[in-house]
């Protein structure tokens, strides 16, 4: 159990690592490590932003793994293994759910568009029937 621990501390280094960088908006623009998608790739505000949004779950998915870590050295075989997977999947978890949260913050608002209801820049545009 202590490889499966040893990978999991080395995770959750990196993936903490990685939050951390976000957070300062340090995380240059790469290949390899932060959220990637075309929004949040299109220009380094939009990856530095994104990042940002995304850092304090990238921390909690590190501390998931610590705990998953810990867990693993402390139960017995298979609940160890099970602490372990679960401690992935609810990083991944984590993980995808700032993703989304920050490519959401990173899409531009649309030209023109200040609210969709009735509280928009105009009643008339925002309210009555076209």
């Amino acid at each position: 159990m202590s490889v499966v621990a040893s990978v999991l501390v080395v995770l959750a280094v990196v993936v903490m690592a990685v939050g951390v960088a976000g957070l300062a908006g340090r995380l240059p623009r790469n290949r390899w490590v932060g959220v990637r998608t075309p929004d949040t790739l299109r220009d380094d505000a939009a990856f530095r932003l994104a990042n940002k949004v995304a850092g304090p779950t990238m921390l909690a998915g590190g501390a998931i793994l610590l705990a998953g870590a810990v867990a693993a050295l402390t139960f017995p075989t298979i609940p160890g293994v099970v602490a372990a997977v679960l401690a992935v999947v609810g990083t991944i978890v984590v993980a995808g759910i700032g993703s989304a949260l920050a490519t959401k913050a990173a899409v531009p608002a649309p030209a023109g568009a200040c609210g969709n209801s009735c509280g928009g820049c105009s009643l008339k545009d925002s309210c009555q029937p076209s």
